[in-house]
């Protein structure tokens, strides 16, 4: 293009193509990939950078977690292998959780993008690995270093040619090593399609590079950013919230400061590293949770990109469980950083208006492994979650993805790869917090164990112990439980069962935003009809009165 500006129209034109061609990297990944948590739960992001790491845009149902982090390594990814060291089809990667998201399951790859000799963009894709090799567990752990296999930065590929001392290694050290070099590979050559579409893109538009057009990207959003925090009233903000954590409660604290046009978010007066689990966070996870709340409250039509976030500023304090040193256990970190943008919109809601959330039941990923007469060695995942935090003008949703994008493996995929048989997949009626605006419902999950001998169950549960909290007078939802044959459970190492083990999954509910007085009672006749409240919640949560209880009844049956 001649011209050295971009009016709104085409600069929309330009960002969206960009978008639809990560768009086409994302489907590529599903179609190719061998393992159920990247297939079927889509725990990924696919994005694209200019040439300085620098994030321009992403596919749209990328984790939102993922899309922050990993301007971040790949920033770290291109001083170590500068780009005028880097050659055509060189693929970078890591998974070394300090530099990348947070745990070793998550590998990043980066391609850069050659056109007329040099590096013009990057190519890149976070990837939730099904095994890495290191202890069974997923919560208990000692240190990171028995959570698997740690690679600094490293080539992955070399002038499209395979590292293979890289894959011999990453394979020698996972139990399943088809599954893990099998989705190493589709990643990479995602992103290599993605490479062709970007210089179709400068062919079609005559451009040397994407230069101008990521620097407009880039101001552009970062003005419309500090433009909206503009809008809210400077002060201080403060909120505290307790989790889970394991075995020990973990208190999550926050205070934010709006300043003119940027934010400073401050996480002293959390908790310490726990001691306990491998729940620890290390920072670059912290900061990329802390930007999903201003992301959907502030600006959330704008593609995501860098320049977002580049108005808000979070510190935190060097011995908290916020910012974990290494070698901290940290294979589990998502138990605390799942709950990070809920302290924040327990800080922020007064300004945040309709945009704000209650606290949600949280997602309680699994894994199922073992060696099965039918099956042979498996491993599958399943990513289910709690019901949604009630907002400001709705109820909170039934039980879908949050704060992420993944979706739930379903369930008869799972059952043509392990030996297990699902008896019930439902709402949880009453567990939602009750509000002006009530939060989502939980569901509850059983299985049974219908194969041959022994397997593996792995589970990592969040609000068993402390409530998904309402805001605003809302009320909490309802904690959730997990049994194993009818006992309850609080601990969660590896779980051997047996054939003919019964699990049970009973996950939390959103909390409720609003004072209950204040909801219609329309409103609540509706969750009596449709089974989201009993009778008996109708009367203890909501006080109905009786004679319009029996009337509703009837209306049912």
């Amino acid at each position: 293009m001649a011209d050295n500006t971009f009016d709104p129209i085409t600069l929309d034109v330009l960002w969206q193509r960009l978008i639809s061609i990560m768009d086409e990297v994302d489907q590529i990944v599903v179609r190719t990939t061998f393992s159920t948590i990247l297939r079927e739960s889509r725990d990924f992001a696919c994005i694209m950078t200019n040439a300085h790491g620098a994030s321009l845009c992403q596919s749209v149902l990328s984790t939102a977690n993922f899309s922050a982090v990993y301007p971040r390594t790949a920033k770290i990814l291109l001083e170590r292998f500068p780009v005028e060291t880097l050659q055509e089809g060189d693929v970078l990667a890591t998974n070394d959780p300090w530099i990348g998201t947070g745990h070793l399951p998550d590998y990043i790859l980066l391609r850069p993008v050659f056109w007329k000799g040099k590096v013009v963009a990057c190519l890149g894709t976070v990837s939730h690995m099904s095994d890495v090799g290191g202890h069974p567990g997923e919560i208990e752990g000692y240190d990171v270093f028995s959570e698997g296999l740690c690679m600094p930065p490293f080539k992955l590929y070399e002038a499209s040619k395979e590292n293979k001392q890289a894959f011999d290694i990453i394979g020698a050290n996972c139990r399943v090593p088809d599954l893990l070099l099998g989705d190493l590979r589709a990643m990479a050559g995602a992103a290599t399609v993605g490479a062709e579409r970007l210089k179709e893109f400068l062919v079609d538009y005559q451009m040397d590079d994407i230069e101008l057009l990521s620097q407009t990207i880039l101001s552009r959003s970062e003005n419309l950013m500090r433009e909206r925090i503009r809008g809210l009233a400077d002060g201080i903000y403060e909120y505290g919230m307790d989790i889970d954590g394991y075995v020990e409660t973990v208190h999550l604290h926050v205070t934010v400061e709006v300043r003119d046009d940027e934010v400073f978010v401050d996480y002293t007066c959390t908790s310490s590293l726990s001691k306990w689990g491998a729940i620890n966070v290390p920072l670059n996870s912290t900061v990329a949770s802390s930007m999903y709340p201003f992301k959907c409250a502030l600006a959330p039509e704008t593609p995501n990109n860098e320049g977002l976030f580049r108005p808000i500023h979070v510190s935190v304090p060097e011995d908290s469980i916020l910012n974990a040193k290494r070698p901290a256990p940290v294979k589990a970190r998502a138990k605390v950083t799942n709950n990070v943008n809920q302290v924040l919109f327990g800080a922020l809601w007064p300004i945040f208006g309709e945009h704000a959330q209650a606290s949600n039941g949280a997602i309680w990923p699994f894994v199922l492994a073992g060696d099965d007469d039918t099956h042979g060695y498996f491993l599958v995942d399943m990513l289910p979650h709690g019901g949604r935090g009630a907002l400001p003008v709705m109820d909170g949703m039934v039980p879908a993805a949050y704060p992420n994008n993944s979706t739930i493996t379903p369930c008869e995929v799972i059952e043509t790869k392990a030996p297990i048989r699902f008896i019930k997949k439902e709402l949880r009626p009453d567990s939602a917090g009750p509000g002006k605006y009530r939060g989502g419902l939980g569901q509850v999950i059983v299985f049974e164990h219908v194969g041959s001998g022994a397997i593996i169950f792995n589970l990592t549960p969040d609000r068993l112990t402390t409530l998904p909290v309402g805001l605003n007078g809302g009320q909490p939802g309802k904690i959730g439980e997990v049994y194993v044959n009818g006992e309850r459970t609080y601990l969660f190492p590896p779980i051997t069962i047996h054939p003919g083990d019964v699990v049970e999954l009973h996950i939390a509910g959103g909390g409720g935003f609003g004072p209950v007085t204040q909801r219609s009672q329309e409103r609540i006749l509706h969750d009596l009809v449709m089974g989201y409240i009993t009778p008996e919640a109708a009367i203890a949560d909501y006080g109905m009165p009786e004679n319009i209880l029996s009337m509703a009844i009837d209306l049912k049956s």
